[in-house]
This record gives structure tokens, C-alpha cells and sequence, in this order.
């Protein structure tokens, strides 16, 4: 196998199927409903948690053993039982089908992997090893946890909000990227650290400032 592409994607409203009702199909659904996605469990019991949210419809339960029809119309599918053969079965069918799938700790049976994720608002930094040691990533996470702070994602939505901005006010694109990198360059993540809200909004208003000038 060759090294896997990186790529972010919208899972909103979109069909995500997870095969089992364990703690890691727990794992699972707290994750993409975070990201927006629609939910159906296809598994004979669910945990206690699965279940509460089933309860308040934030997801669809079907409360028995896999039919080859549960993957029909998925974006993304998830084996997670205790069964190596249902989940063998559920990946063979997506991947026929070019199907998203992940079968859980089998990675010859997977199409992508879930990397381990650091999320400080927009700015997200995902770690992989391509299934070959998710403890590792697990560690690297962590490490990046200590250094990549909140601050970096207050920064962020500073920056993305600027830079639409900039778009509409600087039509040269070679002034454009100068005014970005200055922002980058700039003092206000140092001073986002330090909390001194009041100077950001000073920095951030000169910016806008000179754009009007």
C-alpha cells in the first residue's frame, strides 16, 4: 500500500452508518455527531450512552444483526463489532461499493483511517501513522496539546475573519498576500497569550484602518 492522502471532510447531513453497539461505536457516534453527520446504528444491543441519544432522535437505531442493505446510500461506514467475518462482510461491500469504510484495528480491511486530532477552534492538526500504531499518534496528540494552545484557534478565526476583509477591499494580489503575512507575523497571538484583549482589537482595527485609508 501506498501512503494515504490527508483530507479534511464535511460531514453534514451526511449518511454515516456504524456497524455495532460497543464502547468503540460509542467513541464513534460522539464523534460524528459532532461533526453534523446522520447516524444509524445497526447493532442487536447498544450501550447506555448509544441509547440516550437514540432516545432524544439524534440518531436511528435498528435493532438487530447487519443486512447487506445497511450500507445502501452510506457516505461512510463503520465496522466496529466483535465479529472479524460481519466486519470482513461490511468492508468487502463498501469497498465494492466505493464506500468510506473503516473495519476497527483491521486495517488491510479499511479505506481510510481516523487520525488522532487536536482542535483549537478552525485550526485542526490531525496526526496518522496509517494504522501502523495509534498509540504513537495517541502520544504525538497529547504532546501537541501542550503546545497548541486555545489561543492559536482565537487567532485563527482573527485571521479568517480579516482575511475576507481583505479579499473585498485589496484587489492586488500581491498586496493581499503581503497584508496576510503580516498578520501572521504580528504580535497578536503573543498578545492573545497574554491576555490583553485590548491591544488585539487595536491591532485588528489598524489593520482594517489601513485598508479604508
Amino acid at each position: 500500500m501506498g501512503h494515504l492522502f490527508p483530507i479534511f471532510l464535511d460531514l453534514t447531513n451526511k449518511k454515516c452508518v456504524i456497524i455495532g453497539g460497543g464502547k468503540v461505536a460509542e467513541r464513534k457516534v460522539n464523534n460524528l455527531l459532532a461533526y453534523g453527520a446522520k447516524i444509524t446504528i445497526v447493532s442487536p444491543e447498544i450501550e447506555h450512552g448509544i441509547k440516550e441519544k437514540v432516545d432524544i432522535g439524534l440518531l436511528t437505531w435498528h435493532k438487530r444483526q447487519f443486512k447487506d442493505k445497511d450500507i445502501k446510500q452510506a457516505y461512510m461506514v463503520y465496522s466496529a463489532t466483535n465479529d472479524p467475518v460481519i466486519n470482513k462482510r461490511v468492508a468487502d461491500l463498501c469497498l465494492a461499493a466505493g464506500i468510506l469504510v473503516n473495519a476497527v484495528d483491521d486495517p488491510p480491511n479499511c479505506n481510510f483511517y481516523v487520525p488522532s486530532i487536536v482542535r483549537r477552534n478552525s485550526l485542526v492538526v490531525a496526526i496518522s501513522t496509517e494504522g501502523k500504531s495509534p498509540l504513537l499518534a495517541k502520544k504525538l496528540r497529547e504532546e501537541f496539546e501542550q503546545i497548541i494552545t486555545a489561543e492559536h484557534g482565537e487567532f485563527v478565526d482573527i485571521l479568517g475573519n480579516l482575511r475576507e476583509i481583505i479579499k473585498k477591499e485589496v484587489k492586488d494580489i500581491e498586496e493581499r498576500k503581503k497584508l496576510f503575512e503580516s498578520l501572521v507575523n504580528s504580535d497578536i497571538l503573543e498578545l492573545l497569550q497574554k491576555g490583553e484583549k485590548e491591544k488585539v482589537r487595536e491591532r485588528v482595527e489598524q489593520c482594517i484602518s489601513s485598508l479604508q485609508d
